[in-house]
């Protein structure tokens, strides 16, 4: 019963967690913000209450009076519905002058510019209220109710109840109501909302006011029973997160149940903690929402999902470095002068700058290349910088080994870090990490069983007897510490630069492009998100290791849950794309160069926070990519004037912009019969697929599929919308999960993972082509040759290109090309992984009948080197005219199969085509997948001729 007791004790935070998760669902269903400042607006209102209870109305904006008279005390319920509205008023101003604007921008935009709301509302606060907690009188009635040896408190029994009966009224009103049926239509797609005559912004509108008030609910109703301060409620979003992510953030039900379970489970947690000595002392409670969040994520599978009527949006541009030399050579100059020419808070200034770029490249590592958004890389930073104390302090490890050491500490524990991103990706994995370093912020930073109250020492670093430390008194900072922070970071960026021209960085960029692309052409995804974490994790190790010589000690003030937001919020303002923005990051860090340069000249004194965070929201209004962005714009502008001013002058050749007409094959070895140059044959293996069958839940999509593809032939698969062509592919390919077997010479590889399938030599192509429009034509053929050696890779890439005529496209972004021209790199990027059996899916879609044939001619010519291919395409004639066998599939089944002469005059497959309509009108059974020939007669071949020129 004491279970049962400590349990009721944490309905009081459970009803706020599940009233802040009802808010955070709220904005998310309508407009695809995760509001991180739903806290805060919760934080205002309650303070609103607070003041309009004491008879002052509550003004936070600077110049006039904190508060202002209003008679006294309105009354419980009024003062509760005033400050509502300004809960409501709030969510309408955040609406329209902050995410309205954003509602195109890439999801990790609006989600920084949330941490810029959060920021501005907490730090306006807290320089017009101050830090004194503010006691609030109750509103319920505070009683004790006993049954037995179980104490349960009225007030958190109330506050429950309430936030329970508010939740079944939103779910009456969002269920049977007609603005929740344009909601719900909304969140599927802005176009739902507008066959249901409703504006999706006048929806989003709504929502946000309904959130502010539920949010702003959530505030008042814990106000007393925990006094007010400006930093209270900011963490309130983790739990609240938690309980969001169980009810999918769409489910208002299962949301609110999750937030009272958290809140239940925390004060379990504690009451656990205090009887038990084994237990760490502090940490239980904030261990629970991540243990939620992982619970409900990998058992389900599921993300976040992504609103329909919002088109995913990438990160932004990540440039190739075109020179490594000059970059670092004036960066380092650049550093040097920095140092020399400064002293004091100056120096300082500088310093910090360094410390924090090298943090921020972590970021770039992790969140710009691949893609990974992690929310833990100040948390990594700090468990190197305590790890480093242990390493100098007890075990007395020297300096460089110690922070190398306690780097890879960072590395270990970011590994572990980033197994959720083997299942889960974008800002689902933003908040497991969040809820993580929450979770590590209070087990090990702020737990005394292994931090002193007063921090960590750390050794300062020597090396060969001369002093590297910062120093102390007059010569504090001293200009040996700040070239080590140099050297680091110089050697940091060299790196990072390095990896985006690396093979492994273009796997990266094409895990962030599209995973399932990725598999597709052989990328091991789990192992980059691996490597990914892993690096990053190193680095940011790194920076935590200067961080601590830079503090001599070690405390948790510096490596804060609410710092790693801040952390990703100003990596993102500064480009988190390219080494770049990198740099930038550490310019604008809150202790870094442009700090001090604003309160030295500008005199912002606490004011700082606020503009900054008024900063970061208008800059990702106009760049929503990052301020790093308009650099990234000049530099292709310049490029590409260079690049066409040396075509003026013919010292490189113009590039070809038309795909109709074939051009020149670099050193071809042999003639095709296609007139297409192609390398010597080479010994093939045989594709045989037998009893394959696809259920999709209830619905069967291929239905014991058998087919076979040998060596240097062109296997056609055709059949009509949603017969389950691509179905078979994706079986094939290990992209859907099915029954039956599919073996490459004999050998069986139905049991291996898609990347594996092409290291085994059955490559793909993709309908929808998935090309990543960040890399160079180059740079995507590459990508697919991770792991290989440098110089086969490079053969293979050059012959790729040759084979399908697009080597004069090398160098330019695949951004920029054609959709034929995209056509062919996607079918060069398969040629690359030197496939056995190449599988293509509907490479012909979008040319006209010229560019088909040109394709079909170099699709012959892949086959005449030895591989088998295997096409699905909708342009019948082009199938008829390369095949050298076809199958037909409808409705999952193989309906015929036989030459292209056999297919011609099957009444089977006319009939599939134009439907079974003309069976009335057939002479003679229909044709067979066992016997396809012969059967059709020339009215049947005139319905395929029809056919083709229909679905062609």
């Amino acid at each position: 019963m004491a279970h049962v007791g400590a349990l009721l004790l944490g309905l009081g935070n459970g009803g706020v967690y599940a009233a802040l998760a009802l808010a955070l669902v709220l904005t998310y269903r309508s407009s695809g913000v995760i509001n991180f400042a739903t806290g805060a607006v919760a934080l205002y209102v309650a303070y609103a209450y607070a003041f309009l209870r004491q008879g002052e109305l509550l003004i936070i904006i600077p110049g006039p009076p904190t508060s202002v008279g209003i008679g006294g005390d309105p009354g419980l319920v009024p003062a509760v519905l005033i400050a509502l509205v300004f809960g409501a008023l709030l969510g309408v101003l955040l609406y329209l002058l902050v995410f309205r604007p954003l509602r195109e921008a890439p999801p990790l935009a609006r989600a920084v510019a949330s941490l810029g709301v959060l920021v501005v509302i907490q730090s306006a606060m807290a320089i017009r209220l101050g830090t004194a907690p503010v006691s609030v009188d109750a509103i319920f009635p505070a009683s004790r109710w006993r049954l037995g040896s179980v104490t349960l408190l009225s007030d958190r029994f109330y506050l429950a109840v309430t936030v329970v009966a508010l939740t079944l009224a939103l779910t009456a009103v969002f269920r049977f109501t007609r603005f929740g049926l344009t909601t719900r239509a909304a969140a599927e797609s802005a176009t739902g909302a507008y066959v249901s005559g409703a504006s999706p912004d006048r929806i989003a509108l709504l929502n946000w006011m309904i959130s502010g008030v539920v949010a702003g609910a959530a505030g008042i109703l814990i106000a007393p029973l925990s006094p007010l301060a400006p930093t209270t409620y900011t963490l309130f979003v983790v739990p609240a997160l938690a309980a969001a992510v169980v009810g999918g953030f769409q489910h208002l039900v299962p949301t609110v149940g999750a937030g009272l379970a958290i809140g239940m489970l925390q004060s379990e947690a504690l009451s656990q903690a205090a009887q038990h000595s084994w237990l760490p002392s502090t940490g239980s409670s904030e261990l629970v929402p991540l243990l939620v969040i992982l619970v409900a994520l990998l058992a389900s599978g599921r993300s976040i999902p992504v609103r329909g009527g919002l088109v995913r949006q990438p990160l932004g541009h990540a440039p190739r470095p075109r020179s490594l030399t000059v970059p670092t050579l004036v960066g380092t100059a650049v550093g040097v002068l920095a140092l020399v020419g400064t002293h004091g808070t100056w120096r300082a200034a500088v310093i910090s700058t360094f410390i924090a770029a090298v943090i921020g490249l972590s970021l770039v590592v992790v969140t710009g290349y691949a893609g990974q958004v992690s929310l833990a890389q100040l948390a990594l930073a700090g468990a190197a910088a305590f790890s480093l104390s242990g390493l100098t302090q007890s075990w007395h490890v020297p300096f460089p080994i110690a922070p190398l050491l306690a780097a890879l500490v960072a590395t270990v524990l970011g590994v572990l870090v980033g197994l959720p991103a083997l299942r889960l990706r974008g800002l689902t994995l933003g908040v497991v990490t969040l809820a993580l370093a929450y979770a590590i912020e209070a087990l090990w930073f702020r737990n005394t069983d292994f931090v002193s109250s007063a921090g960590n020492k750390v050794r300062p670093p020597r090396l060969f007897g001369l002093d590297l430390g910062i120093g102390t008194g007059h010569a504090f900072p001293r200009i040996q510490f700040g070239l080590v922070c140099l050297v680091v970071l110089v050697a940091v960026a060299w790196g990072v630069a390095r990896l985006r021209t690396s093979r492994l960085g273009s796997a990266m960029l094409a895990v962030r492009a599209n995973e399932r692309s990725a598999a597709g052409i052989g990328i091991n995804v789990v192992r980059v998100k691996v490597v990914s974490f892993a690096l990053a994790s190193f680095i940011a190790g790194l920076g935590g290791s200067l961080l601590a010589y830079r503090r001599g000690v070690v405390t948790y003030d510096s490596f804060t849950a609410i710092g790693g937001l801040s952390l990703l919020s100003t990596a993102y303002l500064a480009g988190v794309t390219s080494v770049f923005g990198g740099v930038n990051a550490g310019i604008l860090a809150g202790s870094g160069i442009v700090f001090v340069a604003t309160d030295r000249w500008i005199h912002l004194g606490d004011w700082f926070p606020v503009l900054s965070g008024l900063a970061v929201i208008a800059v990702l209004i106009g760049h929503p990519e990052g301020v790093a962005s308009g650099g990234h714009e000049l530099a292709d502008k310049i490029a590409a004037r260079r690049a066409g001013w040396r075509r003026r002058r013919g010292l490189v050749p113009a590039p070809a912009t038309d795909v109709s007409a074939p051009v020149g094959l670099a050193e071809p070895a042999a003639e095709s019969p296609s007139g297409v140059a192609v390398a010597p044959p080479r010994s093939g293996k045989l594709l045989e697929v037998s009893g394959l069958t696809v259920r999709y839940g209830g619905v069967l999509a291929v239905s014991d599929v058998s087919l076979r593809v040998s060596p240097g032939t062109v296997v056609g698969l055709i059949g009509p919308n949603g017969a389950g062509k691509t179905s078979v592919i994706d079986a094939i390919t290990g992209f859907a999960r099915a029954a039956g077997t599919v073996a490459l010479d004999g050998t069986p590889i139905d049991g291996l993972a898609s990347h594996a399938r092409v290291h085994r030599g059955l490559a793909r192509t993709f309908q929808s082509l998935d090309l990543y429009d960040d890399l160079t034509v180059a740079e995507n053929v590459d990508a697919a040759m991770v792991g290989r050696h440098r110089d086969r890779g490079h053969e293979a890439l050059t012959g790729a290109l040759g084979l399908l005529g697009i080597a004069d496209r090398a160098e330019r972004p695949a951004g920029e090309l054609s959709h034929g021209e995209r056509q062919l790199v996607s079918i060069a990027r398969g040629c690359a992984t030197d496939p056995a059996v190449l599988l293509l899916d509907e490479p012909a879609a979008g040319l006209d009948t010229r560019e088909s044939r040109w394709l079909g001619a170099r699709i012959r010519a892949i086959a005449d080197t030895g591989v088998g291919v295997l096409l699905v395409d909708h342009d019948v004639a082009l199938v008829l005219e390369i095949c050298d066998y076809i199958y037909v599939l409808d409705f999952g089944q193989i309906i015929a199969a036989g030459t292209p002469s056999e297919i011609r005059g099957s009444r089977a497959v006319a009939d599939a085509y134009l439907g079974a309509v003309h069976a009335a009108d057939a002479a003679g059974p229909p044709a067979t997948a066992t016997a396809p020939a012969g059967t059709g007669d020339a009215d049947g071949t005139s319905q395929l001729s029809d056919a083709s020129v229909v679905t062609s």
